[in-house]
């Protein structure tokens, strides 16, 4: 036991690798062909966990301002090609260019905000705070842009003859996508706000717990725990604002024409 933390013995953690077994029996007998696929997710999130386990330990003993600004590059870069991969139809590099920027930009403005002006922690390069709420803000805006670009997609694809249509009697582009892009800004913001929604009474969520399960003050970590959901829907929806003002024109030429591969 360390600091007041129950350890989990290798035994007991291999044990909970039958909740794997039991979900691939379930698949099994639903006639649900995702064997595979839960095995190989299975195995990617175990190695990828150990991996980070060992670069953190390294990165927390050894702060160091240069190796913050990389490790958070990689995640950033990481999170773009995870949107890129997620999108099977084919896109514009004009509009990979925008996932990427909207991305970027607004997932490291509502970082570098939340930690100078809500914690406010010293270094700023502090290993501890920096990278888990990093990671968090990052990966919550991946998911948010994600479904927005397959929602805009989908419905630019969906009702190409409606926004032709609007062009022809006069609309700008801008107008004639206005309810598309609306609706892809919501699906990018909707998981977040189920979230805050359900929190606390639905679920308790991991940061909240975890910080709990170290022994800190319930209090204290719902002061956390609410700090990082703000900041999360901070970075949500600057990323998701970022896209929809910009990403839409990528689906037009400089004659105000839709373009759709």
């Amino acid at each position: 036991m360390e600091s007041g933390v129950i350890e989990i013995g290798i035994w007991r953690l291999l044990a909970a690798y039958l909740f794997v077994l039991l979900l691939i029996v379930i698949v099994k007998w639903r006639g649900i062909s995702r064997e595979k696929q839960i095995v190989l997710a299975t195995l990617r999130m175990t190695i990828q966990l150990v991996l980070a386990g060992y670069i953190l330990t390294f990165v927390f003993q050894n702060p160091n301002p240069f190796l913050i600004v990389l490790i958070v590059l990689v995640m950033e870069a990481f999170a773009v090609y995870n949107v890129f991969k997620q999108i099977k139809e084919p896109i514009s590099n004009k509009l990979k260019y925008v996932i990427a920027i909207s991305l970027c930009v607004g997932t490291l403005a509502s970082l570098l905000y939340f930690n100078y002006m809500v914690i406010h922690f010293k270094p700023w390069y502090e290993p501890r705070y920096f990278i888990p709420i990093a990671g968090m803000i990052i990966g919550n805006s991946m998911t948010a842009i994600t479904l927005g670009v397959k929602t805009l997609l989908e419905g630019l694809s969906s009702n190409k003859e409606k926004v032709e249509g609007a062009l022809m009697l006069g609309a700008s582009p801008k107008a004639a996508v206005k309810r598309y892009v609306d609706n892809a800004f919501d699906a990018a913001i909707l998981p977040t706000i189920n979230n805050m929604i359900g929190m606390g009474i639905v679920f308790l969520p991991g940061m909240m717990t975890g910080q709990m399960l170290a022994g800190i003050s319930p209090i204290l970590a719902i002061k956390y725990q609410i700090a990082v959901l703000l900041g999360i829907l901070g970075g949500v929806s600057l990323t998701a604002v970022l896209f929809i003002h910009y990403g839409y024109r990528s689906f037009f030429n400089k004659h105000a024409q839709l373009i759709m591969k």
